[in-house]
């Protein structure tokens, strides 16, 4: 059986080999049929701290890793764009 795979942006990359990824996931109301967008957070793996803020990334399950972690981060999709300040 194939492992679930989602999508999402990292929201929280301050903990050692683990981010924090958001998935969003945009559903009609069961009664008033608005579309709405549902949110959730999940911990996930980086095994080489490869992740920044904002960077898109697909994430996999995988067995508990630690009491809140059952995600590995796959690949990264996009990266963040990096600020640049200007000398002045």
């Amino acid at each position: 059986m194939p492992k679930k795979e989602l999508i999402g942006r990292v929201v929280s990359d301050k903990m050692d080999k683990t981010v924090v990824v958001l998935v969003e996931r945009r559903l009609p109301h069961p009664l008033y049929k608005k579309v709405i967008t549902k949110r959730k957070k999940y911990k996930a793996h980086d095994r080489d701290n490869a992740c920044r803020v904002g960077d898109l990334v697909r994430i996999r399950e995988s067995r508990p890793l630690s009491k809140e972690k059952r995600w590995v981060v796959v690949e990264i999709l996009e990266r963040a764009h990096e600020k640049v300040e200007a000398a002045v």
